[in-house]
């Protein structure tokens, strides 16, 4: 293990000039991934990828285990794997994996077996089969509570952990994609008070710096890293209230000036921010895009190239236009179906158009105000950011308004497309590749599982301890979201997505240790009172973790993956 001191990260904020980003990394032939314009390059050739997430191989049990997920992904045609280059606490766990205690201020990294070298071997047989990773620096979400010492005991195979009366404390460290560390672990063991001091305390600044320094640089010379993803989901707010004072420009000066370090150290891989894709349409930028040029004389495209045209950014106006016309649509529809829904008041039997949705100011919600301190765009012009990201999960997180004359399942799908076109016309208006780096949807089958990003519980399951078993009936049929994926697949592949990354890959028959991620029996949130297994006595297998958007249990997915991996790669 190796214990850093904390010297000042000298100039943080200065480090980056702002000003906007209008270079392209040159075609050649090198096996790092690189950008030529709006696409991704490798060895010289156009590359466009479908991806999945398994922000948990880190954790596996046994280096066969690794290489039989790896060999299982590969097998579907999958080129890119995202995952987690991090995985902190602030106790050493007595079993399982660990990179990093942050603890009192003071950082320690565990350069062993249990710790980097577990990411070592993730990233070399990645390269053996042919697949790229996206990693991932840290996490937004960490949302244990502090310590209440009214708290259920834990079993004693398992890590201590802040838990609260109520949870399932059966599931162990690791297992949710929220449990590896991240920011408000660090503002809490720094002394700090908001979410937002991770981008601006110097102490914490120079302590995540040196942890970067070290992830990043074991891995300057290696072909399978796609791309240095800064952090998960980065925005003013966590569990940890932000400060009145965290805006757009916070986020987007800390993303510019984490970027420069990284490419200071690593000049061969890509950086990528791994928001999840807000915008803010009138907000002020710090890297603004350059005016449009004056029209040059019309040049006919080299051959096999197709002529690139201006694109306009995602602007207010357009966002409410395009709604509007939306909903003309659907109510044409369904007044000629008969099923029209009327949005108004009724007065002397006749349906009457509210005022407010006439003559009230509309908004365009908190996707594109920049309510979250999120302006993708801007984020996307740094120089330094070499692609766009974004995520798409309905289950956690409003896409707009919903159509009365659509079903709620007919709104998710269609409120998916409208993000995933917004989101390549915003990353084509920068001049940049774009990546839609996580989807998913619960079904009713995961719904017990499902614990969203912020939370530790799982909010359909179960009771477990009052013997309440009735099933959920939150999420879509596994059918619904099977099509829905095909539906958003096919889409971006259509619009110019150069890249989609699925959420979460599930992978069953993992090498099973007690008081370990992958332990006997533990497949999520039991919905049977009496056991936590969904095969009793099994003490031998374990199954991948399960937030609520493994794969398992629906072969479609994978049928769905496979066949857009073929079409991306024909497109």
């Amino acid at each position: 293990m190796k214990l850093f001191s904390l010297p000042l990260w000298a100039a943080l904020v200065s480090a980056v000039a702002i000003a906007p980003s209008r270079t392209t990394v040159k075609r050649n032939s090198s096996p790092f991934v690189s950008t030529d314009g709006n696409s991704f390059s490798v060895n010289g050739s156009d590359f466009k990828f479908i991806g999945t997430n398994a922000y948990w191989l880190p954790v596996l049990n046994s280096n066969e285990d690794i290489w039989y997920t790896l060999g299982n992904i590969s097998a579907l045609g999958i080129k890119v794997v995202r995952l987690w280059a991090f995985n902190d606490v602030d106790t050493i766990p007595t079993n399982g994996t660990w990179f990093q205690l942050i603890r009192n201020s003071t950082v320690t990294i565990n350069d062993g077996p249990n710790g980097l070298q577990k990411l070592d071997t993730v990233v070399q047989m990645a390269e053996q089969h042919g697949l790229y990773v996206i990693l991932s620096l840290t996490n937004n979400w960490y949302p244990l509570p502090l310590l209440n010492s009214t708290t259920e005991t834990i079993d004693s195979t398992f890590s201590a952990r802040d838990i609260t009366p109520g949870t399932d404390s059966s599931l162990p460290r690791n297992y949710l994609s929220n449990d590896y560390g991240g920011m408000d672990l660090y503002v809490r063991q720094f002394g700090l008070e908001t979410h937002d001091q991770f981008y601006t305390n110097p102490s914490i600044l120079n302590s995540f710096m040196n942890f970067t320094t070290q992830i990043v640089s074991r891995y300057v010379n290696s072909p399978a890293i796609f791309s240095w993803e800064l952090a998960n989901d980065a925005r003013c707010n966590s569990t940890i209230a932000a400060s009145p004072n965290c805006n757009t420009e916070t986020v987007t000066q800390w993303h510019a000036s984490t970027a420069a370090h990284v490419r200071s150290i690593d000049p061969n891989h890509l950086v990528s921010a791994g928001t999840s894709g807000f915008m803010c349409t009138d907000c002020p930028k710090l890297f603004p895009l350059n005016p449009a040029p004056a029209p040059a004389p019309s040049v006919s495209p080299a051959p096999g190239k197709k002529k690139r045209s201006k694109v306009a950014p995602v602007t207010t106006e357009q966002i409410l236009r395009e709604r509007a016309e939306s909903r003309r649509r659907t109510r044409g529809a369904a007044k000629l179906a008969g099923t029209l829904k009327q949005d108004g008041t009724r007065i002397r039997g006749r349906w009457m158009s509210t005022a407010t949705k006439r003559q009230g100011t509309q908004s365009v919600g908190s996707i594109y105000d920049g309510s979250y301190g999120v302006d993708s765009q801007d984020i996307t012009n740094i120089p330094d950011i070499g692609f766009s990201s974004f995520t798409l999960f309905p289950d956690q997180q409003s896409y707009g308004p919903a159509d009365p004359n659509l079903q709620p399942y007919e709104n998710t799908v269609n409120e998916g497309v409208d993000w995933i076109t917004k989101q390549v016309q915003s990353a084509t208006a920068v001049g940049k590749p774009v990546a839609l780096t996580g989807f998913g949807l619960v079904t009713q089958s995961n719904a017990p599982n499902f614990v969203p990003f912020n939370m530790t519980t799982a909010p359909y399951s179960p009771d477990v301890s009052s013997g309440i078993t009735t099933n959920s009936t939150y999420g879509v049929t596994d059918q619904q979201q099977t099509d829905a994926y095909s539906t958003w697949l096919s889409t971006g592949i259509a619009a110019g997505l150069n890249g989609i990354i699925q959420y979460q890959w599930g992978q069953t028959n993992l090498t099973a240790e007690t008081g370990t991620t992958i332990s006997p029996g533990i497949t999520g949130v039991s919905q049977d009172p009496q056991t936590t297994s969904t095969s009793p006595g099994d003490d031998t297998t374990g199954i991948s973790p399960d937030d609520g958007y493994s794969s398992n249990g629906n072969d479609g997915v994978q049928q769905v993956l496979q066949t857009a991996s073929q079409q991306i790669a024909s497109d």
